[in-house]
């Protein structure tokens, strides 16, 4: 019975993801980890490169907790700017945790051929 209820509950909220009222706000909010909003709000810091402030958010984000998913994307994130800022050992640290949470977890082809962050990652992958 409480699965059939988890499941009519996800699916109306699914079913109400594009609505912006208030009552389905909170309902997105109940499906919603603690740190998804400062996950959300690290990428955006991170793609006007504001790295010092997207990595205090990261970083909030998964303090706050967040699904195994979304601690790969932050560890992602937090690689790429710790490699862009010539931190080489932090940089494979968090590459390390984000396959540590998904084994099988690649980077997209783009991010894959970066000059700075492509290697270290395949190097990370490789003595996995």
């Amino acid at each position: 019975m409480r699965i059939a209820r988890s499941l009519i509950a996800a699916l109306l909220a699914l079913g109400l993801a594009a609505c912006s009222s208030q009552p389905v706000q909170q309902i997105k909010s109940i499906f919603q980890s603690k740190g998804e909003p400062q996950l959300t709000a690290g990428i955006r810091l991170y793609e006007d490169g504001r790295y010092p402030q997207a990595t205090t958010s990261f970083q909030n984000a998964l303090t706050a907790g967040l699904s195994d998913a979304d601690q790969v994307t932050a560890n992602k994130y937090l690689a790429f700017i710790s490699c862009v800022s010539a931190r080489e050992r932090q940089c494979r640290a968090y590459f390390r945790r984000a396959l540590e949470l998904n084994p099988a977890f690649e980077l997209e082809p783009s991010e894959a051929g970066h000059p700075t962050w492509g290697p270290v990652f395949k190097s990370v992958k490789a003595r996995r």
